[in-house]
């Protein structure tokens, strides 16, 4: 058995937020919610240079007068812990199916779903694990993440989400960051070997009783959790059922009295392709609302019985809010192809399932298309999809429905750190609003377009870094005071480090990162654009556009293509391509064609 873990908030945000200091705005005279001081920092100043915009449907009133907006709305935030969330969907839809995984041969109801998770989240606390212990989920899509990821929060213990893909030194720093409890994975997936690589980290494990680990290297490790192996040191999924006794299905009931919406109970990693992954700490509330609005404003609950074609992974938001979540509060069912991606199982799925909503990132759509133009699919019950991730050229969005025929395809817009989604559009919008923007702002959250260097906030339709606040943003980054400091600002506002432009209606274009943006010869060149307009090209299937450091002009760009299959091209015939179309400074001085490219 475990001994007793008690969680330390060391955090400053954590205490803060338990005060009641980091809580959702408030509503202050003149009607708006917010912080007194408005977006401009000073009293009066929201009244005095916009308005809000009502999001319960597509806006179609110019309102807003500056690139501020604030998305009022008749739908009431939530106050639910997402345990309540999916006990409300439960029984409401007892014998509709939950839960597909073609591969393994799983199918579960939402009744069978939820007995499996009372039983695991009554199990972890027969183990040992204590409200606001952490727990590290490492592993492709299986059916035990979507398990663990309620009967964690079930529980109180905080779900840390790993990347599958993490070798030996990432997820040792991961669990090290925060601090894991337990670890829950597979053996081994494809090239991974996960059981093998917590060995080499932990040489104790072998000659520990399970649940009784103590490890230097990862000294608040007490469990490993296998999926679906024995193993010297570790439980199996079978100990974690078996621990379930009547004492601790007790326990798990009162302890449903005591859990608050604001806990934290979801920490997702991200990238750490500037630095050290960063831990961004989500709450229930965080999580539920989010999947509220989004989920209602993509038309999950105006539809009979969803099913989602589930293709992303379930480490990432994507996957875990807007697929996990999406079934617990709006009662859609989940089909996953395989536990890894392949885009010929997606489509294949999507046919034999029947399934009506279809993910995906931009590049995962790119492969689905490629393979769709060789194997034709009935794709007829699909009448809406979700493409997000990374910028959505207009070119990739306009194929998915003029030859896939998804015409409700939705782009959405959001990081890690909201919780994700803070700009959706609607299935009705039109065709050059669903390729050219990412939609108007979600309900009740405030988004302002600010000049990076001097905070103030652009006129419409000129571009500035984004910034978000409301019920979306992150307690904050797993005791990293000096990141949050950086991010967040004292009055709540997240800096999201992205380059945007707001219309009068709220509907969003993300033009890039600050970081990502190139300086030539003095001109802001925003990587994103150019891509885009690469994506036009007949030949191209992708392109990924850097800077590349230059002694007179400081930087040049560089375009790395990816043909499509079959494809021949030249340098040249790129550039002839670009001229009389793009500004003469945005023409890619470098080109190199490329077979694949690095991915993080």
């Amino acid at each position: 058995m475990m001994p007793r873990v008690r969680l330390q908030l060391q955090n400053a945000f954590f205490s803060r937020a338990a005060e009641g200091l980091l809580g959702r705005p408030q509503l202050y005279p003149g009607g708006h919610r917010g912080h007194p001081g408005g977006p401009r920092g000073h009293p009066g100043a929201l009244l005095q240079t916009s308005r809000g915009i009502h999001v319960d449907s597509p806006p179609v009133v110019p309102t807003l007068t500056t690139s501020y907006a604030h998305g009022t709305s008749t739908r009431s935030l939530l106050h639910s812990t997402i345990g309540e969330t999916l006990l409300q969907s439960v029984e409401r839809w007892p014998d509709r199916e939950a839960l597909v995984f073609l591969q393994d041969g799983v199918r579960k109801t939402f009744a069978e779903f939820q007995q499996d998770v009372d039983l695991t989240a009554a199990g972890l606390l027969g183990l040992g694990l204590q409200r606001g212990d952490r727990l590290g989920m490492w592993g492709p899509n299986i059916y035990e993440w979507l398990l663990f990821q309620f009967a964690t929060a079930k529980a109180g213990i905080i779900l840390v989400s790993l990347n599958p893909a993490y070798q030996l030194e990432e997820v040792e720093y991961a669990m090290r960051k925060v601090e894991c409890n337990a670890v829950v994975c597979p053996t081994t997936f494809k090239t991974q070997k996960y059981v093998e690589i917590l060995r080499q980290i932990c040489p104790e494990i072998d000659s520990s009783p399970p649940g009784d680990i103590k490890s230097a290297r990862l000294p608040d490790l007490r469990a490993v959790i296998v999926t679906d192996s024995r193993n010297p040191g570790m439980f199996h999924m079978d100990d974690v059922r078996q621990a379930a006794s009547s004492r601790y299905t007790l326990q798990l009931q009162d302890l449903q009295k005591k859990l608050s919406f604001d806990d934290p109970i979801n920490v997702l990693f991200t990238s750490g392709t500037t630095g050290t992954p960063k831990g961004a700490t989500l709450s229930h509330h965080n999580i539920v609302n989010n999947v509220q609005f989004f989920g209602a404003r993509v038309g999950f609950d105006q539809k009979p019985h969803p099913r989602i074609c589930l293709p992303v992974p379930m480490y990432h938001c994507f996957g875990s809010v807007g697929g996990g979540m999406s079934m617990a509060m709006h009662g859609t069912s989940l089909v996953f192809p395989t536990p890894g991606y392949d885009g010929r199982a997606n489509l294949a799925a999507a046919e034999s399932e029947k399934c009506t909503f279809l993910y995906g990132t931009p590049t995962m759509f790119v492969d689905m298309l490629a393979h769709f133009a060789t194997t034709k699919y009935d794709l007829s019950s699909v009448t809406g999809g979700i493409m997000a991730g990374s910028p959505c050229p207009a070119e990739v969005v306009r194929a998915v429905y003029t030859k896939m025929g998804i015409k409700n395809i939705t782009l959405g817009y959001g990081t890690t750190e909201n919780s994700p989604v803070t700009f959706c559009g609607g299935p009705l919008d039109n065709h050059e609003r669903k390729e050219t923007t990412v939609g108007y702002i979600i309900d009740h959250l405030e988004a302002k377009i600010v000049n990076p260097q001097t905070g103030v906030i652009v006129p419409l339709g000129e571009t500035g870094e984004m910034m978000i606040r409301g019920h979306c943003v992150m307690l904050g980054y797993w005791k990293d005071d000096e990141k949050n400091r950086e991010c967040i600002t004292q009055d709540r506002w997240y800096k999201t480090g992205d380059i945007a432009s707001m219309d009068k209606y709220s509907y969003c274009r993300i033009e890039g990162r600050i970081k990502d943006m190139i300086i030539r010869g003095g001109e802001n060149i925003y990587p994103a654009e150019i891509e885009q307009f690469l994506h036009t090209h007949p030949k191209v299937k992708e392109a990924q556009v850097v800077g590349i450091k230059d002694y007179r002009m400081g930087e040049e760009v560089c375009a790395c293509i990816k043909l499509n299959e079959g494809q021949e091209c030249t340098e040249e015939e790129i550039r002839t391509f670009c001229k009389g179309r793009i500004a003469h400074f945005k023409i890619p001085r470098y080109i190199t064609f490329v077979d694949s490219y690095p991915l993080t």
